[in-house]
């Protein structure tokens, strides 16, 4: 039987840790899916196959983004019934969940499929690019049930505690992905298109796999034929949770689209320059955002304990730790980020590889700003307020808006560089204020 952690009890530092490790492994192993698309393209497809990849990647995260912020939501009352030991109603939220998933994920994948070249279009996508990024746009979008239901069973596992279980399956997809790469661009050459069926498939046998396990290994989710009904009052309470996390990433998303469009206009030595960047970006915020997704499920489990006063202890935990990676990282970034980038091209694209440089030193300046953003975001959801955590979506969409149309024509690819860090910087300034409205408001209900 799978061993699951309440984290009501005991010091917020080493149960945030322990919790955080196998979750951050995780959430590494699922951003090298990226990294190795867009290394194995790059290398061996050349640069306008990079530029392919990388000319769609903020509408993937729109996308891509809303489905995981409604996964993550549904996962939030699963925690809060675990914490509270209500056990009964915790195994409805997840047969809902679960039924909503399946529904939600398969009308996206449609309407996002017959969108898909419009969007391209929309963005300024350059006709040299075009083809490639439309294949790898539309298989990403076909493959969306695929992402959706491996990531609600693991917010599912995630609630109960246990961060380790995901781990595993995320590391046999990562690979999967790895092989399934080099067999469909280097043996069958597919071309992009290869990098995105690699993907989609390896995620596909890591979420039935992963199901298979949850409810054969977890007692506690074993339900009866009751307990699997379809509960309409439960599915508001998903909604109301989920559709706002995931509207959350979306607005940003959108935000990051515009900057994005504007980067394209520049040409494709920028474009490939921003997609090599953004993929090492990720790739380092990995821990911020786990470190957000833990404490979604400590003060959501907290809050259903009726224990609020532990919540900005963990908060503070939380920040103590982020502030010794962002040191890390700016040890690491400012003399390793042309080195990393030889990931991506060859030593002769000079160009590129200034462009990646300045873009990674700019950002890690400002990871502290992105780092408290996920902490105290994810902890105000994790108490059920996401309505409000949205408006810091918000704040992020209209500072990259700004950049857009006013930086990026001014300064070119400089400010696409300020695109970000300018969206974290508003973003907390509306989150700092929010998390002490919220926290004021447990005290006065518990």
């Amino acid at each position: 039987m799978a061993v699951l952690h309440e984290m009501t009890e005991g010091r917020p530092l080493p149960l945030i840790f322990k919790f955080t490790m196998p979750l951050l492994l995780g959430n590494l192993l699922q951003q090298t899916y990226s990294l190795v698309d867009a290394a194995i393209v790059g290398k061996f497809l050349g640069i306008d196959a990079l530029a392919a990849v990388g000319a769609s990647t903020s509408v993937i995260f729109l996308i891509l983004g809303f489905c995981n912020g409604c996964c993550g939501g549904f996962g939030i009352p699963i925690a809060q019934k675990f914490g509270a030991h209500d056990y009964s109603t915790m195994r409805r939220y997840v047969a809902v969940s679960l039924r909503l998933s399946a529904v939600m994920s398969i009308t996206i994948a449609i309407l996002t499929g017959i969108l898909c070249g419009d969007i391209l279009r929309l963005m300024v996508t350059p006709d040299n690019i075009f083809t490639g990024a439309y294949y790898y746009l539309l298989i990403t979008f076909i493959g969306i049930p695929c992402t959706f239901f491996y990531n609600v069973l693991s917010a599912v596992i995630r609630a109960l505690g246990d961060s380790k279980t995901p781990f595993w399956f995320l590391l046999f997809s990562t690979i999967l992905n790895i092989i399934l790469d080099l067999v469909c661009i280097l043996l069958l050459d597919w071309g992009v298109a290869g990098a995105a069926i690699a993907t989609v498939v390896s995620q596909g046998v890591s979420a039935v796999l992963c199901y298979y396990y949850m409810m054969r290994r977890f007692q506690i989710l074993r339900s009866t034929p009751d307990e699997r009904r379809y509960d309409s009052r439960l599915a508001r309470t998903l909604l109301y949770i989920g559709v706002p996390m995931g509207l959350q990433f979306s607005i940003t998303a959108i935000g990051s689209i515009m900057l994005q469009s504007a980067n394209n206009a520049l040409g494709t030595v920028y474009i490939a320059a921003f997609t090599a960047a953004m993929r090492i970006k990720a790739f380092c915020m990995c821990p911020f955002e786990t470190l957000g997704i833990a404490m979604a499920t400590y003060s959501g489990q907290n809050y259903g304990a009726g224990k609020p006063e532990r919540i900005p202890q963990g908060v503070k935990a939380s920040v103590v730790m982020m502030l010794i990676y962002c040191a890390l990282m700016l040890a690491v970034l400012l003399p390793g980020s042309r080195t990393l980038t030889l990931l991506f091209v060859e030593p002769s694209q000079t160009d590129i590889l200034a462009n990646a440089e300045l873009f990674l030193h700019i950002s890690v300046v400002f990871f502290p700003f992105l780092g408290l953003l996920c902490i105290l975001r994810y902890t105000i959801q994790g108490v059920g307020y996401t309505n409000l955590a949205l408006f810091s979506g918000v704040s992020e969409m209209i500072a990259r808006i700004l950049v857009s149309l006013y930086a990026v024509p001014a300064w070119a690819f400089l400010g696409v560089c300020y695109g970000d860090p300018l969206a974290w910087i508003a973003a907390v300034s509306f989150l700092v204020p929010a998390f002490v409205f919220v926290y004021r408001r447990l005290k006065q209900k518990l």
